[in-house]
């Protein structure tokens, strides 16, 4: 047998290991969802309408899941930046940096943190430890009580390094927006006008 064409062979999956995950992956995001405290959330959107601008700073898939929250933002009218892109300007007082890192350790995010906290800027995190150093610098903390991303053996999830955490992530971002928007006079039509349209 050719090694070689042993080795790209595509492992296919049957209909009922896709039934499986899909129950595993929306069953756990249910179960952790549940388990977010709303008011938690609620101060997160209190320090947003407080801000003169919003930052966003993220490590890896949680970074996207923060680039994803800060277009719905931008959708709102709001002033908001990523941290890192070139146009980004310094963070000062009286603004919102968005942090989230499941360990609430990584070096980049934690960075950001104690930067913008210097610049006298607020910061809201979202982490699986709010006893780590990113829940300790921050102004508002949303604790997800997902497994993080080096907990292999954990019995939070099934799922591979870190995924609940980003999935649930995503959806408290949302359920922010959605709540942001709930309280705002705008239609979505006058949201999709801020929309981009150089794609």
């Amino acid at each position: 047998m050719n090694p070689t064409a042993t080795a790209t062979t595509a492992v296919s999956s049957t209909t009922k290991d896709i039934e499986r995950n899909l129950s595993l992956v929306r069953d756990e995001i249910e179960a952790t969802t549940a388990k977010i405290d709303e008011q938690q959330i609620a101060a997160v959107t209190g320090q947003i309408n407080a801000a003169g601008r919003i930052f966003v700073a993220g490590a890896g898939r949680s970074g996207l899941v923060l680039r994803m929250a800060a277009m719905r933002l931008m959708h709102l009218g709001l002033n908001v930046h990523v941290a890192g892109d070139t146009t980004t300007p310094a963070i000062s007082s009286g603004d919102l940096l968005l942090v989230a890192s499941g360990s609430g350790t990584t070096s980049g995010v934690v960075k950001s943190a104690e930067t913008a906290a210097k610049a006298g800027a607020r910061i809201a995190a979202f982490t699986t430890n709010p006893e780590s150093p990113l829940a300790g610098l921050a102004d508002a903390v949303v604790v997800i009580p997902a497994a993080q991303k080096t907990d292999h053996g954990s019995s939070v999830s099934r799922q591979y390094a870190g995924s609940l955490f980003e999935q649930v992530l995503f959806v408290a971002t949302e359920a922010l927006f959605q709540s942001l928007w709930d309280n705002d006079a705008q239609p979505a039509e006058q949201l999709w006008l801020r929309h981009a349209n150089l794609e």
